[in-house]
């Protein structure tokens, strides 16, 4: 659940507008949840599977693909913000997020003039934009922030991914307090179970722990944002959902409980997370220890430069592959 005595939020990492309409509020109201994110993949999901977007798309028909897929996405994503709303003015969080189009992660301009559109187009002020974190989403990154237009930078992977969004990320808040400001916040997205399904398989064989890669990368990144100290900038957990019943459901959740933090998840991670006993503080981890860890990888023949080239490639790819099958499945 949320707690706001150490800052912690917890995120629905969900998108579908039957449950938008119903059971969504109910997790607000409850204090459980205090926003919600999407990308490409969600709605994938919520749009070819999901009968509650007959009706629309019957009436879209005839559009290009994009346009159906736009419609109905700001219209889910203009449901969340109202339902979130009164979270939102009493500044107890209340974002939901919107992903531009997985293609444009290497056009800067696209993703300002789309960013710029999809938030206009919802009309709600607690609408975040979310930017892949790829060298030209750090300069679109800054121009939203510019504009008041709240960010979620999403797969991030390395600190040096991490350093760059804040970087951008503080330039572009800066710019829009000198212009006279308000309020404007962001987000930066940590993957973290992809490094433990990637690795966990040659890790075992060496005899290296397991299921650790993931968490210990995503406190390194945490350290390393809450050094910064840009109020406005947060670490935000996500990938935080386990595949299998090797591990609790709610093992990155618990493992990842930090003040100043954002955890996004799937309904059932989040069930599972408020049925278990409370969690104490697990972050911050002693850098040392941190290093210790990775140092440990590195001799033992594990590059983590390449898994971060790999984990991003990976995820731009799956982001673009799932966004191109809903698309066609709308022609």
């Amino acid at each position: 659940m949320v707690n706001k005595d150490i800052g912690f939020s917890l995120w629905l990492d969900f998108v579908e507008r039957d449950y938008l309409k119903n059971e969504f509020s109910k997790l607000i109201k409850e204090g459980i949840i205090n926003g919600a994110t999407s990308n490409p993949s969600i709605f994938a999901s919520a749009i070819t599977t999901s009968p509650a977007y007959k009706e629309q798309l019957a009436a879209l028909e005839g559009k290009p693909a994009k346009e159906k897929y736009e419609a109905l996405a700001i219209d889910d994503i203009r449901t969340a913000a109202q339902a979130l709303r009164a979270s939102y003015d009493e500044g107890n969080d209340g974002y939901i997020s919107i992903e531009v189009d997985p293609f444009l992660s290497n056009d800067t301009l696209g993703t300002i003039e789309e960013g710029k559109r999809l938030f206009a187009a919802i009309g709600e002020p607690n609408v975040m934009v979310k930017v892949p974190a790829t060298e030209a989403g750090y300069a679109a990154m800054t121009v939203l922030l510019s504009t008041g237009i709240s960010v979620n930078a999403t797969l991030i992977f390395s600190p040096k991914q991490a350093q760059k969004c804040l970087k951008a990320m503080k330039k572009g808040l800066d710019a829009f307090e000198a212009s006279g400001g308000g309020r404007c916040e962001a987000v930066i997205s940590v993957f973290v179970s992809r490094f433990d399904r990637l690795l966990d398989g040659d890790l075992e064989k060496e005899g290296l722990d397991v299921s650790k890669t993931g968490i210990y990368n995503a406190a390194k990144i945490y350290n390393l944002i809450e050094t910064n100290r840009t109020p406005a900038v947060r670490t935000l957990f996500a990938s935080t959902g386990v595949k299998g019943d090797a591990l609790p459901a709610d093992y990155y959740m618990s493992g990842l409980l930090a003040a100043h933090s954002v955890n996004t998840a799937p309904l059932a991670t989040i069930e599972a997370y408020c049925d278990s006993e409370p969690s104490p503080e697990a972050l911050p981890i002693d850098d040392a220890i941190i290093n210790g860890y990775f140092t440990k990888l590195a001799d033992n023949g594990f590059d983590m430069e390449e898994v971060y080239a790999s984990l991003l490639a990976d995820g731009l790819k799956a982001f673009e592959e799932a966004f191109q099958a809903m698309l066609d499945a709308l022609k």
